[in-house]
């Protein structure tokens, strides 16, 4: 067995059904192994950034870790933003580069480059690997290491020479033991007692919930403790879909771009609870404040967050689901919170009910995104891009028991299509859309490729404003002067692209045919684009 099978058998033995990749020189070794091995499926991307979003999509939705392949020099080079997208919203996954052969390491040969220098700040961990016999014992650390605690990607890089090298004997591990690296589980008991007593003191508290709830599997035990204590949840945009929108206790998503009611209920709790989020400055805006005002409790598996960007007066680090599960044992008194209970519900009433402004000749994004959400199933998987489209998305798109996947962390434009179809292998079962901007859709479009040789039912809302509109927004305000390299000139018709890739299209910009267009868009066999036409000076605040 040489090195390329070893890896391929260790990726079996860590129960990968699914890899995502393009090929070269430096990692054909391994693509010649996998081509034996055809119960581990692959997808071939059209560039290596789309596979590590791809594999982010596939393991926000499987639970599992993601796993992408690529080659070297600018192949590694390309997959550098996929990796950081994962390293900012704690994605689980195991990124695999093909490599020089080692004895011409650092002499600048054809498609050379330290990727494991390159992504040092942005992976949990990386592998140089260097004898192909310790192949089986990375493969097992990297998938342990991108699991547990804060979940993340991890980098084995090999060089083809080690590839190609002869195993002296193949062993695969059954325990990992990584001196140094041991993350906590279980909270603290005293500070379980301390966060049990606040809540029970509390006359307005708030949970403030994030992504860290679905990567540790925790929604149900979120719902639990705020159920059986009476407590209003506001999400960050990770975390957006924990609660059905319809929910009494949901109060929307917090932040600079979020919805009033959230960010009037952080403005009057007396206790927040933090529950697997990093406090950023988009959800955030002013955490000295927040100190200020109230006590707060911070519950994460990373204790580097913890403090970070807000100070915690109750810090309890260790995993979400398993800390809820602690509070919720104690037997949490259910608060007083009656009247506070009352005065958020008229606040996220007035803004569920609220009337969409419209213009001639273009449809608003909030009115097309609030009757396709009562259109989709319970449980859709909806994927949305950078931008405009985001923020509209998760302030007006009805949330019920399904999910929605987005990049909260880096903003990387053109993740929704990609992530879409790393979702959709993932759960084929489950109605799959995309949302994206026209910016964002010709960073991914070449993708539509992978869902047409895959034959994948992906249903893709394209909002056509012609330019790059968050960005054109923010150049509207002081101290800017007016728009100015933000114009999409030279975009090409996106029906006919869609054609060229045998994929139909539709098209809507009138308000009074949404129902309709919407009707026989979702209806439609296989892949659809959408495309909406929206009025250019449109913004996130109408």
């Amino acid at each position: 067995m040489n090195g390329a099978q070893a890896l391929i058998e260790s990726l079996k033995r860590e129960n990968v059904e699914h890899m995502f990749g393009y090929a070269g020189a430096t990692i054909c070794p391994a693509v010649d192994a996998l081509k034996e091995h055809p119960e581990i499926a692959y997808t071939l991307v059209r560039t290596e950034q789309n596979a590590g979003h791809m594999a982010s999509g596939y393991a926000r939705m499987s639970g599992k870790v993601g796993v992408c392949m690529v080659t070297s020099g600018p192949g590694a080079t390309n997959l550098i933003t996929g990796i950081a997208t994962a390293y900012m919203d704690s994605i689980p996954m195991v990124a695999i580069t093909g490599q020089v052969p080692s004895n011409l390491l650092g002499r600048d040969i054809f498609q050379e480059v330290d990727i494991t220098g390159a992504v040092a700040p942005f992976s949990k961990h990386s592998y140089l690997v260097k004898d192909a016999n310790d192949i089986p014992r990375v493969v097992k650390e990297a998938f342990h290491i991108a699991s547990t605690g804060r979940p993340g990607p991890v980098l084995i890089d090999i060089p083809i020479d080690v590839q190609e090298q002869t195993l002296k004997k193949f062993q695969y591990p059954e325990t990992v033991n990584i001196r140094g690296y041991k993350p906590s589980v279980k909270g603290n008991d005293l500070q379980i007692k301390r966060v049990v007593e606040a809540i029970a003191r509390a006359k307005q508290p708030l949970i403030c919930a994030g992504g860290g709830v679905w990567l540790a599997n925790a929604r149900d035990e979120l719902l639990e403790l705020a159920e059986s204590c009476a407590i209003p949840v506001v999400k960050t945009m990770m975390g957006i879909s924990l609660m059905a929108t319809d929910h009494p206790l949901n109060m929307g998503m917090i932040g600079a771009h979020g919805n009033h009611c959230a960010n009037q209920a952080l403005a009057k709790a007396d206790l927040l609870i933090m529950v697997g989020t990093r406090a950023a400055d988009r959800a955030m805006v002013d955490p000295k404040e927040i100190q200020r005002r109230m006590a707060t409790i911070h519950i994460d598996v990373d204790p580097a967050e913890i403090g970070k960007n807000m100070e915690a007066a109750i810090p309890l680090v260790g995993d979400v689901k398993v800390i809820l599960r602690q509070i919720l044992d104690r037997g949490v008194p259910v608060t007083d919170s009656t009247a506070w209970l009352d005065q958020l519900k008229d606040y996220r009433r007035a803004e569920l009910n609220r009337v969409f402004p419209r213009r001639e000749g273009s449809v608003f994004p909030g009115t097309l995104l609030r009757k396709l959400g009562a259109k989709l199933d319970d449980d859709a998987v909806v994927s949305v891009d950078v931008g405009q489209n985001q923020i509209f998305t998760c302030k007006y798109l009805p949330q019920k028991h399904g999910r929605l996947l987005t990049s909260g962390g880096l903003g990387t434009m053109g993740y929704a299509l990609p992530a879409g179809i790393g979702a959709k292998v993932a759960a084929p079962e489950r109605q799959n859309i995309v949302v994206c901007g026209d910016g964002s859709f010709q960073m991914a479009m070449n993708e539509l490729a992978a869902i047409k040789a895959a034959d994948l039912d992906v249903k893709i809302v394209l909002f056509q404003n012609n330019t790059l509109g968050l960005v054109h927004q923010i150049q509207k305000t002081a101290p800017y002067h007016g728009p100015f390299g933000v114009a999409l000139d030279g975009s090409p018709d996106f029906s006919a692209v869609a054609g060229a890739y045998g994929i139909p299209s539709l098209t809507v910009d009138d308000e009074d045919k949404v129902d309709e267009v919407l009707d026989q868009f979702l209806h439609t066999k296989g892949c659809c684009l959408l495309i909406v036409k929206v009025h250019p000076d449109v913004g996130t605040n109408d």
